[in-house]
């Protein structure tokens, strides 16, 4: 039992430390999946939970925080009884989220790991039901387990992985992801990575004689085959890496493709509304600097009058596009945030408390 014991106590403390690690690299991902589930919550159970969006992100920090620490609490049997509870609490709680979104097929990326592991609903609840299980053995075993090291000595670990992984998170939300998971990463081509890594490979399922026969080509009903079914392969190949994006305005209409030709600097604000407003004069600087080289273009998820609000009061002379606001908080993990492309590849991303100076920007052209 004592081998048993250190197994399941590895792949639960590795997997927590694993996950909230993930996710502490992009909280403001956690945010939005944590407002997404508020919002179907909301709509579909009770009202009150539409309270809780404004306060997402500082749940997520805990949520994420508690999973790394709770790790660590059982890789050194540290404080077992209540760690264990905790633990418990917490993988009812995200075992219900994910069902909730299999069963109903609400919030169909759980972001149990972020963007790095993206899971289908199933797998999440499948992965959290076999978690279930494993944290259950160690509940009821729970004060068998000695602690590794002195109390004061892991409590001390605890604190400090706690403050470290505090230090993460903040840092992650004030500037950017410390590794960008998601499509529009520094070198990605956007173009290319909404189109299918491959075309789908079909096979189908007939019977004949009583027998099923698989076959990657349609078999003639004139030699016996009985159509029965017929699956994808390469299912994980045919769909693209991003399917949404997509921009427009009332006076050009859709300029999705001449979003890719040449130099071109976004400007992007989901929501100039909740947008941080302190760093819009270097902002609108460094537009002013580079608009002879660059294409300096806004995109946004807000309705016209408030961005032509916003734009005035900033004197930001630049065209603006539509775009959803799922897409825009894909691009950038800021609001606002700068995107600089070329021909459809990412040549640089900055938040908003990390604006570029000109030559900076520039010298990213310089081949």
């Amino acid at each position: 039992m004592k081998i048993l014991d250190w197994i399941v106590r590895f792949l639960v403390g590795g997997l927590f430390i694993f996950s909230g690690l993930v996710k502490l690299n992009d909280p403001v991902g956690t945010q939005i999946k944590l407002e997404e589930y508020f919002e179907v919550f909301s709509s579909d159970i009770a009202g009150f939970f539409h309270v809780f969006i404004p306060f997402a992100l500082p749940i997520a920090m805990i949520l994420v925080v508690l999973e790394v620490v709770i790790g660590f609490a059982i890789l050194l049997n540290q404080r077992m009884n209540i760690t264990m509870w905790i633990t418990l609490v917490l993988i009812v709680f995200f075992t219900f989220l994910t069902f909730y979104s299999a069963y109903f097929n609400k919030v169909t990326d759980c972001g149990c790991f972020g963007d790095a592991i993206p899971l289908t609903p199933w797998e999440s609840f499948t992965k959290d039901v076999i978690l279930l299980f494993m944290i259950i053995y160690l509940f009821i075993k729970r004060n068998s387990f000695k602690e590794l090291l002195p109390k004061r000595t892991g409590d001390i670990i605890l604190i400090s992985v706690t403050v470290i992984s505090l230090w993460l998170g903040i840092t992650a939300i004030r500037h950017l992801p410390f590794i960008d998971f998601r499509p529009y990463a520094i070198g990605d081509n956007i173009p290319a990575n909404m189109i299918p890594e491959e075309s789908p490979i079909f096979e189908y399922t007939f019977v004949k004689d009583g027998e099923e026969v698989a076959s990657l080509d349609y078999l003639p009903a004139e030699e016996g085959y009985e159509y029965k079914s017929v699956r994808v392969l390469n299912q994980d190949k045919t769909v693209a890496k991003i399917t949404d994006y997509n921009i427009w305005n009332e006076e050009l209409g859709d300029y999705t493709q001449q979003s890719f030709q040449g130099p071109k600097l976004f400007f992007i604000s989901y929501d100039v509304l909740s947008a941080s407003e302190d760093e819009m004069t270097e902002v609108v600087s460094l537009i002013n600097g580079v608009e002879k080289y660059v294409e300096p273009i806004a995109l946004t998820a807000s309705v016209g009058n408030d961005f032509e609000e916003f734009r005035h009061r900033h004197q930001l002379a630049v065209p603006y596009f539509y775009a959803d606001a799922t897409v825009l908080k894909a691009m950038i993990r800021s609001n606002p945030g700068i995107i600089l492309i070329r021909d459809g590849t990412v040549l640089g991303k900055w938040h908003y408390n990390d604006i570029p100076s000109s030559e900076e920007l520039l010298s990213l052209l310089v081949d």
